[in-house]
């Protein structure tokens, strides 16, 4: 075979979705508050993983699967619960990967699929016909002999190819969907692949899984596999998946703005409510603010010092307490 290069051309829409999708990202990365915020990365994470499985019919809600993340007794097939432990602790280790091992590939198809199949870890032995949802067979996968071969060469072009790595992802999660290297978890471990190869390119796609992308668009995931089968390329695909990954950046930026937004007219309101006091007070300590405002002291000391530092205010000792002041 040698390396020879998968079959998809580059179309100018493509090119296009590239271009919009960096953009995209450098509007994320200054709003973004996520690399700062575990919350709201845990939050991610759990719906990455409710969504790569939701897609292969795992019954758990996204309720039940944060509340089996979190260590909670969840009434489910165990079946289910094991799938959404198993893919949690791989997602976990998403920066301990080398994108281009196959050693690496088959740890994380183990880790996936552990105690579910019984090919866990290692290449599929037997024919496969693959099948969507329906039952209706898509496509016979290759031959059991002859995995290993292209899935290496596969990893091979992933790792010398110049294809922009946007591109390139959505290739390699298209030909390893094609080869179904495994008996179960080819889904999976495509999906995981595809937000492995996008996070070395950049960090924010740990956190914007293509998982979740993908769930969204279920239906248009399959269409686009079956178009590009019946194409013999994964132009479709690949043009297909450009488009839900600038959506879902889109949707994150708008989130993070609204967030804040919501923070900003929070701090503006308080700040309203400390001046109004201050018309008929000659000032104002910590449990006034707490009073005035609804919130802790902690809070109350640290919007204080904020006011402080932007020398709206200012402090002084009054009989053993800090008082604030406007500033002249």
């Amino acid at each position: 075979m040698g390396n020879k290069k998968p079959p998809f051309e580059i179309t100018n829409r493509m090119i296009d979705y590239v271009a919009e999708i960096a953009e995209l990202l450098g509007k994320l990365n200054v709003t973004d508050t996520l690399s700062l915020n575990p919350t709201l990365r845990r939050s991610n994470r759990i719906r990455t993983i409710h969504g790569s499985l939701a897609i292969e019919q795992n019954t758990l809600s996204l309720e039940q699967v944060t509340a089996v993340l979190n260590g909670k007794h969840v009434l489910a097939p165990p079946k289910d619960i094991a799938e959404v432990k198993n893919a949690y602790e791989i997602y976990e280790r998403l920066d301990e990967l080398d994108p281009y091992s196959v050693d690496d590939l088959l740890t994380a198809h183990g880790i996936m699929t552990r105690g579910l199949v019984e090919e866990s870890g290692m290449f599929r032995t037997r024919p496969v016909g693959v099948v969507d949802s329906e039952g209706h067979v898509l496509h016979f996968g290759t031959l059991p002999q002859y995995v290993p071969g292209l899935v290496m060469e596969l990893l091979d072009w992933a790792k010398t190819s110049e294809v922009h790595m946007l591109i390139r992802s959505c290739v390699f999660h298209y030909e390893l969907e094609l080869i179904h290297p495994f008996a179960d978890g080819n889904g999976r471990v495509g999906r995981l692949w595809h937000t492995l190869l996008l996070s070395q390119w950049n960090p924010a796609f740990a956190w914007l899984p293509v998982e979740s992308i993908i769930h969204d668009r279920q239906q248009e995931y399959y269409d686009a596999i079956n178009a590009s089968n019946d194409a013999g390329e994964s132009t479709v695909f690949i043009e297909f998946m450009l488009s839900a990954i600038k959506a879902s950046l889109i949707e994150a930026i708008n989130a993070s703005n609204e967030m804040s937004a919501e923070k900003t007219d929070k701090a503006t309101l308080r700040w309203n409510k400390i001046q109004e006091y201050l018309k008929t007070h000659d000032y104002i300590m910590n449990a006034d603010v707490r009073e005035l405002c609804g919130i802790s002291a902690a809070t109350a000391n640290r919007l204080l010092a904020g006011l402080v530092a932007e020398d709206k205010l200012k402090k002084w000792r009054n009989s053993g307490h800090w008082a604030y002041k406007l500033t002249d």
